[in-house]
């Protein structure tokens, strides 16, 4: 703008005589642009304490399994014990459901457990015997609300410590250790593929309305890298077939995709964002145990089927 214009700007401006001078007009100030989110990436994780977290959960399952490999079952137990206390935490604060906690950590750790010794008989019949404690609890509080808290802490006994306890059957066999490095390769490989697939050409999304971010690009990755590591692990781990690997990674992919979307429809469901707090970049425990729980039952038919103990 010219000195003339700026000059002819303010004497339209100014106030004629006799006239109180009008309050110059107030200069809005530009509202702070939003701190971003530091370390975050497109999938909404924060990377490197992600990453953190999963190194040092994978480290611990790889001592255990290399130095006493029943020692696995006891980290499978307190990883179940700390997402009940996540789950039950969680549907009691948003829609005031009561977990009966004390039966189903009891008995939780009673199907992991007893599945080392007496494989599925120990695992059912300690799930069975937690539903009906689960019943006789909630007696006292009444008939309001008594389907809905026995509803959710029999699906909190089955979702949780029934189907780890598949995870802890692999481990006994004389193979355990490749058994339970499958199960675990195969469901890893799933993520990243699928994370790494999703952030790069995730386009079309797989299901907006459960969860947004998932891609049928992303799952492609998934897929892919859950076969290579599905039929690498048959063979090099298991003495198998490679087309058993085939069917395996692709098996375990979806059933670790399932359990990914069950939990999202949960925590819809509950109209929270993460079950817990427990894991920097992860949330709780719980939004990493859910595509293993599924998982760890595919897993254990499939071993026991194409890799007899």
């Amino acid at each position: 703008m010219t000195k003339v214009s700026e000059h002819q700007e303010g004497r339209e401006g100014a106030a004629e005589p006799g006239e109180s001078p009008e309050p110059a007009p107030a200069v809005p100030r530009p509202e702070p642009s939003p701190e971003p989110a530091r370390a975050s990436s497109r999938a909404g994780r924060n990377l490197p304490a992600a990453i953190a977290v999963g190194v040092a959960l994978g480290a611990a399952i790889l001592v255990s399994l290399f130095t006493v490999r029943y020692l696995f079952i006891g980290i499978v137990a307190a990883a179940i014990a700390v997402g009940t206390l996540e789950l039950a935490n969680a549907f009691r604060k948003s829609v005031d459901i009561r977990i009966a906690v004390v039966p189903v950590l009891v008995g939780g750790q009673a199907m992991i457990w007893l599945a080392w010794p007496f494989g599925r008989e120990g695992s059912v019949t300690a799930f069975v015997v937690t539903v009906l404690v689960c019943l006789l609890w909630r007696l006292p509080g009444g008939a309001k609300g008594y389907v809905r808290d026995v509803g959710a802490s029999v699906f909190a006994a089955a979702y949780l410590p029934l189907f780890a306890s598949f995870a802890a059957m692999l481990v006994p066999p004389e193979d355990g250790v490749g058994r339970v490095l499958s199960f675990m390769i195969v469901v890893v490989a799933s993520d990243t593929g699928g994370y790494v697939a999703g952030v790069l050409r995730g386009r079309h999304p797989m299901a907006p309305s459960i969860s947004p971010k998932k891609t049928w690009e992303g799952f492609a990755g998934s897929l892919a890298a859950g076969i290579a590591a599905g039929s690498s692990c048959l063979v090099f781990l298991l003495d198998g077939q490679a087309w058993q690997g085939v069917l395996f990674g692709a098996a375990i992919v979806l059933t670790a995709t399932l359990g990914d979307l069950m939990e999202s429809l949960i925590k819809r469901d509950l109209g929270i964002k993460d079950m817990g707090t427990t894991l920097p970049g992860h949330g709780g425990l719980m939004d990493r145990l859910d595509s293993l729980l599924p998982s760890a039952v595919a897993s254990w038919l499939l071993l026991s089927a194409f890799v007899p103990a």
